[in-house]
């Protein structure tokens, strides 16, 4: 794809200086103009954000694409003023029931275990996990859409880890030993969802440097060892999809979105206390701060019954995350539709947790801009759980200026070599 190579353009150029992250969600489109400073640490400089409309955006994907490149026109300007300067180069969060993301792991046994191990040997297992990734992804995508041969594209791939005869390395090359294994994170979405957000970019003057699933980002960003060892579920509800992401054994086994989110709440109230939908959205949002609204205790009973549903979706996606095996005992929330208190609540219950593979009742934690420990904000704008997504996408875009590993090498020129 266009952004993979030029990603591949990149290696051995200079360090990219300023950067921005664009988060096209649902009910706002969200900008962050940030510098990178040489010892890899981000400094916000400027904040963006402009509500789309009803009909802009459908479940966390792009249904008017010029609609959507004027919001996001907005919101970009508001940051740049505010930094005083303008980026070139963006790093865009993909979202959406159809975006794919998942750990494919491959073992491998060796007839010549004495033999190190070559570059050349290493491509071909990466190749044969990417191959294998894809096809998986194209059966998922088939089967829930029910549309034969549906067009799917790599989104965002990272190894998340290697080891020989159960020795965890960073790099196999030049290693003997008879089992190895490796284990590689996948992004995959249909082309119709791509090419959107492709197309707004372009529209918008910008390279787009990478699209990055947001559930990969956001469970990525706090970049904690111990959250990475222990392992975390990450919850981020948006405004029309929630976004699960499991981190188990070092790294991160899958993502899963569903249709659900703020924007269902808000519908809810508007229809069941007959009200127009901006004046919902507003009484919701109060609500969720804990001001003082009227018919509160109405609006605090159609929230509950609307979170008991969510609850049952967000169940039947960590079950399929988890697959039989102990789920982590900790869950981070983040995203504008986790402000309403009945959300935590939910995870928190007894009857919710007792039903999923927990060894232990799970701690439910809000996350907050400031838990962010290699992005500062000199803007002090970024104030709650709904910043947190566009700060892993920029956490992304730092994070490809690191020095990349030979694994990380390897991989990029096995997909410059399949071109998916």
């Amino acid at each position: 794809m266009a952004f993979w190579r030029k990603i591949l353009q990149r290696d051995g150029g200079e360090s990219l200086a300023i950067c921005t992250a664009l988060d096209i969600g649902t009910e706002f489109a969200k900008a962050l103009v940030f510098e990178i400073g040489a010892d890899g640490r981000g400094t916000v400089r400027g904040v963006g954000r402009k509500r789309q409309g009803l009909s802009h955006m459908q479940s966390g994907t792009v249904a008017d694409i010029p609609a959507v490149v004027d919001n996001c026109a907005v919101a970009l300007q508001e940051a740049e003023e505010m930094a005083g300067f303008r980026p070139t180069q963006v790093v865009v969060g993909i979202a959406g029931e159809l975006v794919k993301g998942f750990t494919t792991t491959h073992s491998q046994e060796r007839k010549k275990p004495d033999q190190p191990i070559s570059e050349s040997e290493l491509q071909k297992l990466i190749d044969l996990v990417q191959r294998e990734a894809l096809r998986e992804a194209e059966r998922s995508i088939t089967w829930e859409t029910g549309l034969p041969n549906v067009d799917v594209r790599l989104v965002h791939a990272a190894v998340v880890g290697a080891a020989i005869d159960g020795y965890a390395l960073t790099n196999p090359v030049g290693f003997q030993g008879r089992h190895v294994k490796i284990g590689i994170f996948n992004a995959f979405a249909p082309l119709v969802h791509l090419g959107a957000l492709q197309s707004v970019t372009s529209q918008l003057d910008l390279e787009l440097l990478e699209v990055v699933a947001e559930p990969y980002a956001v469970a990525r960003v706090l970049g904690s060892e111990t959250i990475r060892q222990s392992g975390a579920l990450f919850v981020d509800v948006g405004g029309g999809t929630t976004d699960v992401a499991l981190v188990r054994s070092g790294g991160i086994e899958g993502t899963r979105m569903f249709a659900l989110g703020g924007r269902a709440f808000t519908k809810s109230l508007a229809d069941r206390l007959d009200l127009p939908f901006p004046r919902a959205e507003s009484l919701k949002v109060d609500y969720a701060r804990g001001l003082s609204v009227e018919r509160r205790d109405e609006i605090a009973g159609i929230v509950a019954d609307d979170v008991e549903v969510w609850a049952a979706g967000v169940e039947l996606v960590m079950e399929e995350l988890g697959g039989g095996d102990l789920l982590p005992s900790r869950i981070y929330l983040c995203g504008g539709g986790s402000r309403l208190p009945e959300i935590r609540e939910a995870l928190a219950e007894e009857r919710f947790w007792k039903r999923l593979s927990f060894a232990r009742p799970p701690e439910v934690v809000v996350m907050a801009p400031d838990q962010v420990e290699t992005i500062s904000d000199a803007t002090n704008l970024l104030i709650d759980q709904q910043d947190v997504t566009p700060l892993g996408l920029a956490y992304q875009a730092i994070e490809l200026q690191t020095t990349e590993d030979p694994l990380d090498a390897a991989l990029r020129r096995v997909l410059r070599a399949m071109k998916v």
